[in-house]
């Protein structure tokens, strides 16, 4: 499955610094590759009392220093640590629970009621399984990583860590799919891929090995395999809106950017506001019979001629459609803020945590008792109804310092209870998504379920917000002299475009920026990579007959508008 956005071309390092390829032999090194997680002391309790955690805090703000600020977040968050390797990464409970235990069971659901089944097929792939679709191995060459020895011995032919399965499951699928009537003949495995990617990683966005889903389908008609391309394709975007609070654009990619080998790739295009740049989030390809005649995957026809005699055999029609970790990446980059990370309710692995407040040397043990016991009794009503509760009654650690402790974890809804909150039959709420903002939700019998409907405000709320942000930012531009500039204000544009692959290099050439000193970027910081295409978006305004492409110097006439960006 290849996924453009995973093995970027044109990416600069995120910090904006000159890309530089690793030299062969050199000993890799994650200190010099991965951004440095600064060290500081605990923040120091507001009272007297003594005091001693865990506690550290993000240094930089996101709008000053996105890369260090996202190393910080990722890290002291504990969604990921580094690893030895560069572009591999350790993945910790926190993200593992948002993969594990909501996309992957929501989206298997999903899968499973169309017919798909699970299958895992072998990470090593034979030389000459890989190197039977010429085009299919151009997209990968530079990527794959080879097995050369078993033990002390050497491997008379090398083996490929997989980078995608197409060619490991469709060999396969020469001997499964006999007849016409074992199709549709649906497989998807959750795996993880290694690309030996030679750009600058960045976490959960770029890395050498990720974890995805990558589903395998083939289909007597095309109109069949076309239907569940789409389909899929809205599932997808549905776990970034629904469950990620993060907005999208679906779209097809133009002929320069699908998939090698497809006959159309279907895409669903991201956005990162503070950067301006778009990012890929998951892509659902038709690939026609290309890799079906490769592989001899035919059955045959059921229908025949007029006069009765058989028709030829026909050769199945594919799709093949992947979603990665990359999506949490996104999540992180378009919610977190400069206190750390902000977790959506509907894929945090918990939801609420309730903290006890007002207590002090005065307070008796039996009204300290008293009031754990009913943050105890509210923990179990909450949990009853299905949030995810926790509550935080350490007592070396000051109100102040677990309330920053867990607005950088993330957790969406804070509920503090203290005696006076107790007088009033009150439990007092902060809401991660808007710093400073409090409230109140009386203690009665509806009080879980008024929880649960203001976790539903702050999902809601945080896809709100960023819709909006990224709705502000798609600028249709029918002028080219517009277009730079446009880019520069941290704009994705929508442009009339002819669809030809030179006038796209050239609309790249022409928005870079240039080691000259004539530089068309006038945000220092702005990404210096050209424009690339985006997406031909399926959502189309009205494009009077005559328009000419916006290309710089283009004369043709332009099919669609067109999504182009800065991307990563």
């Amino acid at each position: 499955m290849a996924d453009v956005a995973e093995r970027p071309k044109d990416a600069e390092p995120d910090g904006g610094k000159p890309e530089k390829r690793e030299k062969k032999g050199k000993k890799e090194s994650q200190a010099k590759k991965e951004p440095k997680v600064k060290k500081e002391k605990a923040p120091q309790p507001a009272s007297k009392k003594k005091s001693e955690g865990p506690l550290i805090s993000i240094t930089v703000a996101k709008k000053d220093d996105l890369a260090e600020w996202y190393s910080q977040v990722i890290v002291k968050s504990n969604m990921l640590a580094f690893y030895d390797i560069s572009g591999c990464y350790i993945l910790e409970s926190k993200t593992m629970h948002i993969w594990e235990e909501t996309i992957k069971p929501w989206f298997k659901g999903k899968i499973k009621s169309i017919g798909v089944k699970d299958c895992i097929y072998p990470l090593l792939i034979p030389e000459e399984y890989l190197t039977k679709e010429k085009d299919h191995l151009e997209g990968f060459e530079a990527e794959v990583a080879w097995v050369t020895h078993g033990g002390k011995s050497k491997l008379e032919k090398r083996l490929a860590i997989r980078p995608t399965s197409e060619t490991a499951m469709y060999t396969h699928y020469a001997k499964s799919i006999q007849s016409y009537r074992d199709l549709p003949h649906k497989r998807n495995q959750w795996n993880s891929v290694v690309r030996w990617e030679f750009k600058h990683p960045m976490p959960f966005i770029r890395s050498r090995e990720f974890n995805w889903q990558e589903g395998h389908t083939a289909h007597l008609t095309k109109e069949d395999a076309a239907k569940e391309v789409r389909q899929i394709l809205d599932w997808y975007a549905d776990i970034y809106q629904e469950l990620l609070a993060c907005p999208v654009v679906k779209g097809m990619k133009t002929t320069k950017e699908k998939f090698a080998g497809a006959d159309y790739t279907t895409t669903i295009e991201g956005f990162i506001p503070l950067t301006g740049r778009g990012i890929q989030a998951a892509t659902s390809h038709h690939l026609g019979q290309h890799f079906s005649r490769m592989f001899n995957i035919k059955v045959e026809d059921p229908s025949t001629n007029e006069d009765g005699t058989k028709k030829p055999p026909i050769f199945a029609y594919q799709n093949s459609w992947g979603f990665t970790t990359r999506s949490i990446g996104v999540m992180v980059l378009t919610h977190g803020d400069d206190t750390g990370l902000v977790l959506p309710p509907r894929v945090a692995e918990h939801q609420v945590v309730i903290v006890p407040v007002g207590i002090n040397n005065k307070m008796t043990d039996e009204d300290k008792a008293s009031l754990y016991k009913k943050i105890s009794d509210l923990e179990d009503r909450m949990a009853s109804a299905n949030i995810r509760v926790m509550n935080d009654t350490r007592d070396y650690l000051t109100a102040g310092q677990k309330f920053n402790e867990w607005e950088l974890q993330g957790i969406p809804l804070r509920l503090e209870i203290g005696p006076k909150d107790l007088e009033k039959g009150v439990v007092t709420t902060s809401r991660r998504d808007v710093q400073g903002e409090k409230g109140t939700i009386e203690i009665s019998e509806n009080f879980a379920k008024d929880i649960a409907a203001l976790l539903e405000t702050i999902q809601s709320d945080l896809f709100r917000r960023a819709d909006e942000a990224y709705r502000a930012h798609r600028k249709r531009v029918s002028d080219w002299k517009d277009f730079v500039p446009a880019l520069n204000d941290k704009n994705v544009c929508i442009i009339p475009f002819c669809e030809e692959e030179a006038c796209e290099d050239e609309i790249k050439k022409s928005s870079a920026r240039t080691d000259e000193g004539d530089s068309v970027a006038e945000d220092a910081r702005a990404p210096a990579m050209g424009a690339k295409s985006l997406c031909i978006p399926f959502e189309q305004f009205d494009l009077p007959e005559g328009t000419k492409c916006l290309g710089p110097t283009c004369e043709r006439a332009a099919k669609h508008w067109t999504m182009f960006g800065r991307s990563y």
